[in-house]
């Protein structure tokens, strides 16, 4: 056992969130701040091309390479669920599309108790970190470190999309994280001059010149040190060796919707008798940890495309080459692009006060979105490789599953069990998105290139039909949270403060203390948690 150093504040996980925080309180140089990372950094400089997400994506190099448990209501399915396992977290790998979500996600926090979280009182934070390039007024900053731009991408399909949602009634909506998040447009993504813009690039690239941050990387935290119901310090695992650190102030857990309950669970927290089915001496019981976890499912749909007009062509591997090597030295080319740029988010009912369905929308079959080889020889129809894809799905949805260790082991992965699709509420909603979005290919937009409808294909008509399908191909749109959640009831596990219920000196700030999911895509939530975190902390006396 070695033990090292003495900090004011340890943060465990330099993801979105803790990137953010180990900025803001190194800012004051009387901070002494250590940031442990289980991944390596961010060095591969394949991160910064936007189109080479899915590589990454499914690389274990530089994601834990987590898959859920046998899902009950997909079809006994394990699902994979890629964590970002590198500086910079998920944020590294992602697909950079940057959705605040919707004022009632924020405003329903509030009203369910988690005191000064309404979305008047989190959007200041949400425009501390935005550097955006374009966009201005009251719902956009210019000044903060993580640059946020506009949809870069120029094929025709993406005009052709948002035409179709006018045509079947629905507004257009220049942007998601204005006013309204209703209607059809374009995503803004996190992305500066053709490069993404990761957590760790915005964040933790302009602090590493401070003399009070010191980064630990490969740093696989085994638990949180407790003492007389105190978090002191942590011990963590660093190329076969064990060490432990100490805080001062506070130990903050970053370490994301898996790794936090984890964590916390091996440090003694948790479920009483689930930590005693592992023989961990309980420190505090919180049955609440592990517990809420959501995520968005959502399904594929395809269809066939008449004319050559899509991505494919573009990512013909001699195309790509080029354009990888256009996009690392100029910042331009498809490289420099992410495939799901154009969206919506739409009502299945009127009478509801905010959009329930989100789509993402590809010029390309998720098939054939991949780097590939032309044949000269082979003669195929337009429609074999061109084609264009939707992800669908519900923003609010009710099925919750939960994280529960697999052993007392550090280094053992844990049990994911999302639930997807548990409740009619959730099925019901999928059914109404899949018919709503085959009305809006319907419209005449769609006529020069609507082909055959690949998935779910004709034959899926009846809510029986759709049912079956879902259960085979409903998948995740890699959004999960709450397994920590934020309030005062019984299973709440942070407060309003994000500080743990029932011990001193120890906060989580990352996108587990959602109570309630947020319409969108996470990555912007997660970060804001970061800033508010910041706030907090900064604005208690030190002891």
């Amino acid at each position: 056992m070695v033990s090292t150093k003495t900090f004011d504040f340890i943060i465990i996980g330099a993801g979105s969130a803790g990137c953010v925080l180990a900025n803001r309180l190194s800012a004051d140089p009387t901070n002494k701040v250590l940031l442990l990372e289980a991944g390596g950094r961010d060095l591969n400089p394949l991160f910064r091309l936007p189109m080479l997400m899915g590589k990454l994506f499914h690389s274990g190099i530089y994601n834990w390479h987590y898959h859920t448990e046998p899902e009950r209501h997909l079809n006994g399915r394990s699902l994979y669920w890629p964590r970002g396992k590198v500086l910079g977290g998920t944020s590294t790998i992602n697909g950079m599309i940057y959705v605040r979500g919707n004022r009632h996600d924020y405003d329903r926090w509030a009203q369910i108790g988690a005191a000064g979280w309404s979305y008047d009182e989190v959007l200041p934070a949400f425009l501390r970190s935005e550097n955006h390039v374009q966009r201005n007024g009251a719902y956009h900053n210019s000044e903060g470190e993580l640059t946020v731009c506009r949809a870069r991408g120029w094929n025709s399909l993406l005009d052709v999309f948002n035409e179709a949602g006018g045509q079947a009634g629905y507004p257009h909506n220049d942007d998601f994280n204005g006013g309204e998040q209703e209607g059809f447009g374009r995503y803004d993504f996190t992305i500066a001059k053709g490069k993404r813009c990761s957590a760790a690039y915005a964040f933790l690239r302009p602090a590493r010149k401070r003399s009070n941050l010191t980064i630990i990387s490969r740093a696989h935290a085994r638990r949180i040190l407790i003492e007389n119901g105190r978090a002191i310090g942590v011990e963590f695992t660093r190329k076969g060796n064990i060490s432990q650190v100490y805080a001062d102030r506070e130990v903050i857990l970053s370490a994301g919707v898996v790794n936090s309950p984890q964590i916390l669970m091996l440090s003694g927290i948790g479920a009483a008798d689930e930590l005693a089915q592992h023989n961990i001496s309980v420190v505090q019981d919180l049955p609440g940890v592990g517990k809420n976890l959501q995520d968005h499912v959502d399904c594929v749909m395809s269809y066939e495309c008449r004319e050559p007009v899509t991505l494919y062509s573009d990512l013909r591997a001699d195309k790509l080459t080029w354009s990888v090597i256009q996009g690392m030295l100029f910042g331009k080319g498809i490289a420099t692009t992410f495939p799901y740029e154009a969206g919506a988010f739409v009502k299945s009912r009127q009478d509801l006060v905010a959009p329930d369905i989100q789509l993402h929308f590809m010029p390309a079959l998720e098939k054939t979105a991949n780097l590939h080889f032309p044949n000269p020889f082979k003669k195929e129809r337009v429609e074999a490789n061109h084609g264009f894809s939707l992800r669908v799905g519900p923003v609010n949805p009710e099925s919750r599953g939960e994280i529960r260790l697999r052993s007392a082991d550090p280094m053992d992965r844990p049990c994911i069990t999302a639930n997807y699709l548990q409740t009619e509420f959730d099925i019901r909603t999928m059914i109404n998105a899949i018919r709503m979005t085959r009305d809006i290919i319907k419209q005449a937009a769609f006529d020069k290139y609507r082909g055959k409808e690949l998935a779910p294909g004709p034959a899926v008509e009846s809510d029986a039909e759709m049912i079956r399908w879902l259960r085979a191909n409903a998948m995740t749109t890699f959004h999960p949270v709450g397994t920590c959640k934020m309030g005062h009831d019984q299973m709440a596990v942070v407060d309003s403060r994000l500080k743990v219920h029932g011990v001193k000196g120890l906060r989580i700030a990352d996108a587990s203390i959602m109570p309630i999911i947020s319409s969108g895509n996470t990555n912007a939530p997660a970060i804001m948690i970061g800033e508010r975190a910041a706030e907090f902390i900064l604005k208690e006396p030190s002891i």
